[in-house]
């Protein structure tokens, strides 16, 4: 199931009504608190766009808040549910603080740019991105192609894949792999 959420409107709906911006901590807090409602009421396993489109400022304690939090819950293996997220309507302002925490908490998510392709952002290791990117360009992938495609031992590449999968940045589908993003 594909869910999407627009920050501007959850920030509304949680905070204020009369402006566009995430900053402040509590701010981020309690837009984070109100993804995780809408989160809960999705089934087991899910694909949440999470758009940036209609906000102004995002600083880096909202980023930490929204982003390296959510994502640090869902990526430990007693999440609530089975959740993949595409950040969506991410502008250059927003990356700079997004890419802060990113680093900060070793930390990457799956960004959709204007043209629909998805790409990688923040801190993944070079067999990881090999793999990621390999897999981005072969759509559903099994292990041993990827293997061969990024040039990965096959003894290695369940490792790495299982990596992607607990980062949230790709996911298992029908027996093969895809990037997050790749079917919205």
């Amino acid at each position: 199931m594909i869910n999407h959420i627009d920050l501007s409107t959850v920030l509304r709906r949680t905070v204020c009504d009369l402006y566009s911006d995430l900053v402040t901590r509590p701010t981020g807090a309690a837009v984070r608190d109100g993804i995780e409602k809408q989160l809960s009421e999705l089934g087991d396993r899910s694909l949440t766009v999470i758009d940036f489109s209609h906000v102004g400022l995002l600083d880096y304690s909202c980023a930490d808040e929204i982003v390296a939090k959510l994502l640090m819950r869902y990526a430990e293996a007693s999440a609530p549910r089975d959740a993949y997220f595409l950040f969506r309507g991410v502008s250059d302002s927003h990356l700079d603080a997004i890419e802060t925490v990113l680093e900060r908490h070793n930390l990457a998510i799956v960004a959709q740019a204007e043209d629909g392709t998805v790409v990688l952002v923040g801190t993944v290791d070079d067999p990881e991105r090999r793999a990621w990117e390999a897999m981005s360009r072969l759509g559903r992938a099994m292990a041993v192609d990827l293997a061969r495609e990024a040039d990965i031992a096959p003894e290695q590449v369940e490792r790495v894949i299982g990596a992607l999968c607990r980062r949230r940045l790709a996911m298992e589908l029908d027996g093969g792999y895809v990037v997050v993003g790749a079917v919205t």
